[in-house]
């Protein structure tokens, strides 16, 4: 997509965030869910598809562009980005890399409509931000497989009509090993789609458990026509994953900015604004400059993700720079908004809440360092 048309969407992206989502914030809290009428005026708007390629029916952003994008998403509900996320993100892009031509043709011009809604089905319990330890199975039987297990933390699940799921096809390979990826209906015989889990913040983003009673898929539905891809297709995507949840932390930490900025502004202790005093000034330039640390490492790690010249440590850097910030900048919003930042009728409690979680989720901030560290060692043949 050439600049020009990037501006425009991004202008239009960041007086849609800013005018229509985020004064539903409260009543997607309370209701739990988006609204219907938002649902709808982002299909209209194409944001199912941001990143699917233009050929199949999307708008096909790069990854800079999809990071310059984040950070306008990022500015209101959490929940608001993950709904179409997972079409765009980790579930679409297993698809846009890994699938047949056969399998692009029939799903992602209909995942970047939004018509279809697609769920990344790899995190079980006991094997989360490290796969290595899946226990989902898929056995051949014919030109069928039959799929047994269970998942858990799945985004968008009950919204789902299909699920980008990830079985151990080879029970003798262990570690990475033996891991495929199969596209699977959600209304299939065998598969049942547990009630979105209560969690501490982020609400109206649903995640699910998923339990697998021998599924039968066809061999049709095997992504890439492959066994043994899964794994790769997994790691790439969130590698991708992780760039863009690097800036929706940027986003995220922008909003929570400009609501202390403002409360500094206009809330007066013994007669002056809050924001005359040097230890709140002090609170705000911190979380400034850290913003705008993590803000240039995200674009920067984009550049390269882009340019392929670097596609994992950008992103892990990138991710975790970002969250462990967005929890610092938080934790201070709310410290500068005093006893009132502690009401749920304040923005900045529920930022405080949500971001909590983006430290954990598309790989942990322990797992990011690792990532780090062996990436770093590996050229130095260790």
């Amino acid at each position: 997509m050439d600049d020009d048309d990037f501006t425009d969407i991004l202008a239009s992206v960041r007086e849609f965030v800013r005018t229509r989502v985020v004064p539903l914030e409260e009543q997607i809290e309370a209701a739990d869910r988006i609204p219907d009428e938002l649902i709808a005026e982002s299909k209209q708007m194409g944001l199912f598809g941001l990143a699917i390629p233009e050929e199949y029916g999307g708008i096909g952003l790069d990854a800079l562009q999809d990071v310059r994008l984040a950070m306008e998403l990022g500015y209101t509900t959490p929940a608001y980005r993950s709904l179409f996320g997972t079409n765009n993100g980790i579930a679409g892009q297993v698809l846009v890399n890994y699938g047949t031509e056969e399998q692009k043709q029939q799903w992602l011009p209909r995942l970047a409509s939004g018509e279809v809604i697609a769920s990344f089905a790899l995190t079980e319990d006991g094997a989360g931000s490290d796969p290595s330890g899946m226990r989902t199975a898929a056995v051949k039987d014919g030109d069928t497989y039959l799929i047994t297990g269970s998942k858990r933390f799945i985004t968008n699940a009950q919204l789902a009509q299909v699920l980008v799921v990830f079985a151990r096809t080879n029970p003798n390979a262990s570690g990475t090993k033996g891991i495929s990826a199969f596209l699977v209906d959600t209304d299939s015989p065998g598969l049942t789609i547990g009630p979105h889990d209560k969690k501490m913040g982020q609400e109206g983003a649903w995640t699910s458990e998923l339990f697998f009673d021998d599924v039968v898929v066809g061999t049709d539905r095997l992504i890439g026509g492959k066994e043994e891809v899964g794994f790769h297709a997994a790691m790439a995507s969130l590698a991708k994953g992780r760039l863009h949840i690097s800036a929706i932390c940027v986003g995220q930490a922008q909003r929570i900015l400009d609501e202390s900025v403002r409360h500094a502004a206009t809330a007066t202790q013994g007669g002056k604004p809050i924001g005359t005093f040097q230890l709140i000034q002090g609170m705000i330039g911190e979380s400034y400059a850290e913003l705008r640390a993590a803000r240039a490492l995200a674009l920067e790690a984009a550049h390269e993700f882009r340019d392929g010249t670097d596609r994992k440590l950008g992103p892990s850097a990138s991710k975790l720079f970002a969250s462990e910030m967005l929890g610092r900048v938080a934790d201070r919003g709310v410290q500068i908004h005093g006893g009132m930042g502690y009401m749920r009728t304040v923005p900045v409690e529920r930022f405080y809440r949500a971001a909590r979680l983006f430290r954990i989720y598309e790989g942990t901030s322990e797992v990011q360092k690792l990532v780090l560290a062996r990436q770093l060692l590996k050229a130095e043949g260790l």
